[in-house]
């Protein structure tokens, strides 16, 4: 998970190679598969930005996005997972009510 200070480092490169991507397929009439495989060879960008932050090697763009820290809760009081939402009135992982309608 990126905190803020990480994520933003990844959205900058990110956007710009979601323009390359869309722009490769209006250019070369690709699939949305093809346009991903090529700019991921030939602009690693955010995706290798996001291996030098957390050391794990992410393979598709679109996954950067669920990267985010602030779009999960709390960790749940009684089993530490995060919960899903900021709002979350449960946790998806436990069951246990959250108070207030978030931890």
């Amino acid at each position: 998970m990126l905190e803020e200070h990480e994520w933003e480092q990844v959205m900058s490169v990110l956007r710009s190679g979601w323009l390359e991507v869309l722009n490769y397929r209006k250019t070369h009439d690709a699939t949305l598969q093809e346009a991903e495989d090529s700019v991921r060879r030939n602009h690693a960008g955010a995706l290798e930005r996001y291996f030098e932050l957390t050391g794990y090697r992410e393979m598709r763009m679109d996954a950067l996005w669920h990267h985010r820290l602030r779009r999960f809760g709390p960790p749940c009081r009684a089993c530490g997972k995060p919960l899903r939402t900021p709002r979350a009135k449960f946790c998806a992982e436990c069951g246990a009510a959250v108070s207030g309608g978030a931890a």
